[in-house]
């Protein structure tokens, strides 16, 4: 955990607002930070693509995972932790996956947007990021109860993106998946258990299908 006074925001590029500082003051745990990401509509890009930095999601109020992690890494180094993403790899035929992750109490956990019942928080136990990672396999399944869980990059530091000022640019900033998606990755699983992998039970493939957020029509 990085030691970081919270004013220390009003020397950064592109600063916090006040009203934007009260909202991250209340979000004084990982748990809180999960329960507001929670609260945000998912986004479900009905104009386009996009990639809200925090201070868009705060303004829109909404976010998709790329969108949630970045804004819950904000909210984590207000905390005093490092603003740290990792990217979950699938299948071709499925989608990645973002988390921010934090070290507390000797454990690694994670915050994460999704719409799913699953692929959700994690708490602060996993000894390592792999061990955090592979903590999603088995319900990082689709429709047709396929695991598709690959690979997990090695953590990206957001401040290596000051110059974009990713806290608070009105841009979207696609310069972060981009440098994810290129990071070094690891696999999770080789080949041959692919080939043997189970597909879930028909009630978890059910239970997966339950979502958060409804897309407007």
């Amino acid at each position: 955990m990085v030691s970081r006074k919270n004013n220390q925001y009003e020397a950064m590029d592109g600063n916090f607002s006040k009203q934007e500082i009260i909202i991250f003051k209340k979000l004084n745990t990982p748990s809180k930070i999960q329960d507001y990401l929670n609260s945000l509509r998912f986004n479900f890009e009905e104009n386009g693509q996009t990639c809200y930095s925090p201070r868009m999601v705060l303004r829109k109020k909404s976010s998709h995972c790329m969108e949630g992690a970045m804004f819950a890494a904000a909210a984590l180094e207000f905390l005093g932790f490092e603003p740290l993403l990792v990217d979950l790899r699938a299948a071709k035929h499925d989608f990645d996956h973002v988390i921010a992750v934090f070290k507390q109490y000797g454990g690694w956990g994670s915050i994460s947007k999704t719409n799913h019942g699953v692929l959700r928080y994690r708490e602060p136990i996993y000894r390592d990021i792999r061990e955090l990672a592979v903590s999603f396999f088995h319900e990082y399944f689709d429709g047709k109860g396929r695991k598709n869980l690959r690979e997990y990059s090695n953590p990206v530091n957001l401040l290596k993106f000051n110059k974009l000022d990713w806290r608070t640019s009105e841009e979207d900033l696609w310069d972060i998946p981009y440098a994810l998606e290129n990071t070094k990755h690891f696999k999770i699983i080789t080949d041959e258990q692919i080939k043997n992998l189970r597909k879930a039970d028909g009630i978890e493939i059910k239970t997966g299908k339950i979502v958060e957020w409804i897309k407007k029509k």
